[in-house]
């Protein structure tokens, strides 16, 4: 996960924390702890990993606590950026989301963060922009 986190530029910690982190904080024990040890019956976490076995993105589902709702992030390695794999990754969570029997799925999405929205457009996600809360929230039900 550290090598991981060490191919990730500004930009992508950006769109997918909304705020700026620097690699300490990223690859902190305690955090990187809660990400890697998680709660099956409640969170999945899909990796993609190349041949030589180094980390190349991470999609993530977690549920509400009545499990029928969830929500998705996703995270790809600046090096595989364009080949697909966060398309990829997200259609394998929604397989898994089906699988689980979770109904309804959303995300927050930054409004700058066009390439994810078209990947959820793409998918069958409804994408809209909240006024209120200046994101984009994407939706689908399954």
């Amino acid at each position: 996960m550290v090598q991981f986190h060490q191919t990730l530029s500004e930009e992508s910690i950006h769109m997918r924390f909304f705020r700026a982190m620097n690699l300490d904080q990223r690859v902190a024990h305690d955090r990187l702890t809660r990400n890697c040890f998680i709660d099956y019956a409640r969170e999945m976490a899909l990796v993609a990993e190349t041949a030589d076995h180094r980390i190349a993105g991470v999609a993530r589902l977690i549920k509400s606590r009545d499990r029928s709702e969830a929500e998705c992030a996703i995270l790809v390695s600046d090096l595989f950026h364009g080949r697909g794999l966060g398309t990829e990754l997200l259609r394998r969570l929604l397989e898994v989301a089906r699988a689980e029997s979770v109904h309804h799925i959303t995300a927050e999405i930054l409004p700058e963060n066009h390439t994810i929205q078209h990947i959820l457009e793409r998918l069958g996600f409804e994408v809209r922009y909240d006024v209120e809360e200046q994101l984009v929230k994407a939706e689908i039900t399954l």
